[in-house]
């Protein structure tokens, strides 16, 4: 979720990235010329978790990328109020779709991003990282894992749901039927948008059970929460760290183990989503624009574990993420204040 908004399968793309990285300060591009200084302005009150000293923030703005859920929005506000009340720096979040961030990246519109999910890269992405204008700042530390999940009644219920080979069953899958699927089971995916590979791997895995989109995110968690409230069986794509995992006590269905070539040929993949290692990218300009935002950057961690204590607070408890933000930082001091050393 992360949130997680993918298109195409790019698995060689996590090594061209690593490369980028090494490569980094010969890629850096030179700054673009100096726009018109931002007017230095006092860092929000409600937002100065950090407690820092700075009378104002000052600068050319640092644009943070923020994509569509929630985990990005936590990660965006605690980046935010951090290069402002420890940097001093002028920093501004920036709603961007995630087609558009690699674009926005590589030519300076926006400074960077703290969750890339590699798996969901795309050739006409990956260009950007191979030119040397988008270049990886490290690992976040949040390892993404996205796959087929139920909550945990269905599977105590019907142990064999541990694994795929329990929804080989006619009888199973029978379970999870609806009017529009019929003898079929149905699976749920997410967003039309999202690179979801479900119907190929049900097709070679001869799995009984025929694909319908529920539309969004929202309109997935809404058919959960509804299976959930009322005990019945439901199986969807989804992903974790996220605060429905913890909510719904959804339970992921083992399948078969994630092979090298598996996603070669996307008609023909009958394995597992790969294990997704986040990463922080941004625009080679930023070395040369804030040095000191690129140091802070390289350090920032943010860890599966820090991702469940902060995500549940917005998505359940309906937090603004700038408040859970700032709550964690006057809290965490331990950890975010090697990043600003």
């Amino acid at each position: 979720m992360k949130h997680v908004k993918l298109r195409a399968m790019a698995l060689a793309a996590a090594a061209a990235v690593a490369m980028a990285a090494c490569g980094s300060e010969k890629a850096a591009e030179p700054a673009a010329p100096a726009a018109t200084p931002a007017p230095a302005a006092a860092a929000p009150a409600a937002e100065a978790g950090g407690g820092g000293a700075c009378e104002k923030t000052e600068g050319d703005t640092i644009k943070i990328v923020q994509n569509a859920w929630t985990a990005s929005a936590v990660e965006a506000a605690i980046m935010k109020q951090l290069i402002e009340t420890q940097l001093c720096v002028t920093a501004e979040i920036v709603e961007i779709d995630e087609n558009s961030m690699f674009a926005g990246m590589a030519d300076g519109t926006v400074d960077f991003v703290t969750e890339l999910w590699m798996s969901g890269v795309v050739p006409e992405e990956q260009a950007f990282i191979d030119n040397g204008s988008v270049v990886s700042v490290g690992n976040l530390g949040t390892t993404g894992q996205i796959g087929w999940f139920v909550p945990d009644y269905v599977v105590a219920d019907n142990p064999s749901l541990t694994t795929w080979q329990g929804l080989k069953d006619p009888a199973i899958a029978k379970l999870f039927a609806t009017a529009e699927t019929g003898d079929k089971g149905r699976f749920l995916g997410t967003d039309p948008s999202y690179s979801q590979y479900d119907e190929p791997i049900l097709n070679n895995l001869a799995l009984p059970f025929q694909m319908q989109m529920s539309g969004s995110e929202a309109a997935t968690v809404a058919a959960i929460e509804a299976a959930v409230a009322a005990k019945e069986p439901i199986l969807a794509y989804w992903w974790t760290p996220t605060a429905a995992v913890g909510k719904y006590k959804l339970v992921e269905v083992k399948l078969p183990d994630y092979y090298e070539g598996c996603y070669a040929d996307t008609a023909k993949v009958d394995c597992a989503y790969p294990a997704d290692p986040l990463l922080k990218a941004a625009s080679a300009k930023l070395k040369t624009k804030n040095p000191k935002v690129w140091s802070f950057l390289e350090k920032v961690t943010i860890t599966n574990e820090q991702q469940l204590e902060l995500l549940p607070q917005v998505e359940i408890d309906g937090k603004p993420a700038a408040d859970v933000a700032a709550a964690w930082i006057a809290a965490n001091e331990f950890v975010w204040k090697p990043w600003v050393a």
